[in-house]
């Protein structure tokens, strides 16, 4: 059943279970999958005059400091949070929900983003919900 997300989540576990993150990083099968990265990118690019700087010293995985970029770049919440502001009409709240905690780099990528583009961005993970407004977050960055 394609639509039911709690089977991907499965698999998921499945896969970092047998140590394959190789194998999960870089999904592209959403038909939107090129605009989206672009659309990120651009923010990224945004963000970075702004400040920001990859928190890669918090990643645990074992590879270099670029390959750690790389895959924090493009945690899943980040791209929903960009496929959002491409298709949410822009007087509604953005709305993201995790089954993990936030990562503390995706929680500044979305602090930043909803400074950027001028929106209230609510991402709900396994603890607790972040209403992110005008580069601030409710939780006064104690997540």
């Amino acid at each position: 059943m394609p639509w039911n997300a709690g089977m991907y989540v499965l698999l998921l576990n499945l896969y970092v279970a047998s140590g394959r993150w190789c194998d999960v990083i870089g999904d592209t099968i959403h038909p939107d999958s090129t605009r989206i990265y672009a659309f990120f990118e651009e923010l990224e690019l945004l963000m970075k005059q702004e400040g920001y700087v990859s928190a890669t010293k918090l990643a645990m995985h074992d590879v270099d400091v670029e390959e750690k970029a790389h895959m924090l770049k493009y945690h899943s919440e980040k791209l929903a949070v960009a496929f959002a502001i491409l298709n949410v009409p822009s007087r509604r709240p953005i709305r993201v929900m995790k089954n993990l905690r936030v990562y503390g780099d995706c929680h500044t990528t979305i602090k930043l983003i909803s400074k950027i583009v001028g929106r209230l961005i609510i991402v709900r993970d396994s603890n607790r919900f972040y209403h992110f407004r005008e580069g601030v977050c409710t939780c006064g960055d104690y997540w």
